[in-house]
């Protein structure tokens, strides 16, 4: 289901989406677009409070990708150990973090040039500006 406008905005809302509906923790937008490295162009960042909820954070977002935009990861890991899922959807990489592995790795601070929006949790994605089809089509 590719469109003439860019895709990948949308697949970091639905992800939002799927975060947030299965009531994942400190839903975090990266946009590396700007940053370089060429990296990806969002980071979307989240923590689950156990094992079990990681994976179906993880397990949702895969299901929501797929359903909703026709899209599945290139790469999938850390699911059996579930202490940091990464989905990489190549534009759009994915991270499901315990609340360790989240404040040991930060990615927050290690990506610091990137611009960072959190996900205010009673708005969901229509609040988060980084994902708005104006911003995402003039950067």
């Amino acid at each position: 289901m590719r469109t003439g406008t860019d895709p990948t905005p949308r697949l970091a809302a639905c992800v939002v989406d799927a975060m947030a509906e299965r009531k994942a923790a400190d839903i975090t937008v990266l946009d590396l677009r700007a940053a370089g490295g060429g990296v990806a162009d969002f980071f979307v960042v989240a923590t689950g409070s156990s094992d079990r909820q990681i994976r179906a954070i993880a397990s949702a977002v895969e299901e929501d990708a797929e359903e909703r935009l026709e899209e599945t990861p290139w790469h999938v890991e850390g699911k059996e150990h579930a202490r940091w899922v990464v989905l990489d959807y190549v534009n759009v990489v994915v991270h499901v973090f315990s609340r360790e592995k989240r404040e040991y790795y930060d990615l927050e601070r290690l990506w610091g040039d990137a611009d960072i929006e959190h996900v205010p949790v009673e708005d969901g994605t229509a609040a988060v500006e980084l994902l708005q089809p104006e911003r995402a089509s003039s950067s």
